[in-house]
């Protein structure tokens, strides 16, 4: 079975030999969905913001503000990091496990101690706030019954309006759980 995000054979499945291309590294870490337009739109808006923060400190120096510079300087490039940060938010698949990358921490959790990946109908989160919504969560078990927060929903940054695109990452990550456990 070749996985269903970014296969790893040369070859279809259909023909005999097929063979990993030399290049497609299982150890790679990578996102088996692209960002949502959300959580673009507010990376985009933040990345004007910093702009219009390193211009005005631009002019602050021109205009022998060099505290002021400073503090316009600092603000922007924080906002220049945030932003980056905002992007790496998701889920990430390699041959080593899986990682749920958050805002402020990160978990990875190798695919040995994965006990099942599956989709199931519950209130969700629109967008991260505090209304919630029927919807379709991505769930993952661990041995020791301990489970993850839910990985990724269809109302999220990500997949809100996209259904069919939440759907095939869903796919995409279970297929990765049932090829490398």
């Amino acid at each position: 079975m070749s996985l269903p995000y970014r296969s790893m054979t040369a070859v279809s499945d259909e023909f005999e030999g097929a063979r990993p291309l030399p290049y497609a590294a299982q150890d790679r870490w990578m996102r088996p969905y692209r960002p949502g337009p959300w959580r673009v739109a507010v990376a985009a808006l933040l990345l004007v913001l910093a702009s219009y923060l390193l211009f005005a400190a631009l002019i602050m120096v021109a205009a022998g503000g060099v505290q002021g510079a400073g503090v316009c300087l600092a603000v922007a490039l924080l906002v220049i990091v945030g932003t980056l940060r905002l992007l790496r938010v998701g889920v990430w698949v390699s041959g080593k496990g899986l990682r749920q990358t958050g805002y402020f921490s990160t978990v990875t959790i190798p695919w040995r101690q994965v006990t099942s990946v599956r989709t199931a109908q519950q209130p969700v989160r629109v967008l991260g706030l505090p209304r919630s919504v029927q919807g379709q969560a991505l769930l993952i078990s661990r041995r020791g019954g301990g489970s993850l927060r839910v990985l990724m929903t269809d109302h999220n940054a990500d997949f809100l309006g996209r259904v069919e695109a939440f759907d095939m990452a869903a796919d995409a990550i279970e297929g990765w759980a049932a090829e490398l456990r």
